[in-house]
């Protein structure tokens, strides 16, 4: 039989395996805390020892999510982990440089040729706007040409 993780142990095997934000990391933990653990005292901790990042995370996250969605959906994720402010302003325009060509190489990987029928535009369309891309970026990618603004 395996001995119990603390409470303690249990948050560094977290973070060893990705980066969490503070909420999301408190969610976990607090299904195990017993009476008597301070959750919120361990997540101090962790951040007093820069063990627990909500930098780190957001760059994670948006390293991970950036091939793939937009804008508006890698903002509304950081939200829902609780990061907001000055450090959710920083990294929205960090995303707003890159979100046309990030939109055409998703555009590219997925579909490769212009619509030739309102149909297959409009599902294409449709593809990239679920994915949080904004309009601009979407008409752009559906162009299917280079962009020659970089």
């Amino acid at each position: 039989m395996k001995p119990r993780l603390s409470l303690k142990g249990r948050a560094l095997r977290y973070l060893s395996m990705r980066e969490h934000s503070r909420l999301e990391l408190g969610r976990k933990l607090s299904r195990y805390a017993e009476e008597g653990d301070d959750v919120e005292a361990l997540l101090d901790f962790l951040e007093q020892n820069n063990w627990l990042s909500q930098e780190r995370f957001s760059e994670s996250l948006v390293h991970r999510r950036s091939a793939r969605f937009g804008n508006s959906r890698i903002m509304a994720e950081l939200q829902s982990h609780g990061l907001g402010g000055e450090a959710l302003q920083e990294v929205k325009a960090g995303l707003a440089g890159t979100e046309m060509a990030r939109a055409r190489e998703l555009w590219q990987r997925r579909f490769g040729t212009v619509a030739t029928d309102p149909a297959e535009r409009n599902k294409q369309m449709r593809f990239l706007m679920q994915r949080g891309f904004s309009q601009r970026a979407v008409f752009t990618a559906l162009k299917g040409e280079p962009d020659d603004e970089f």
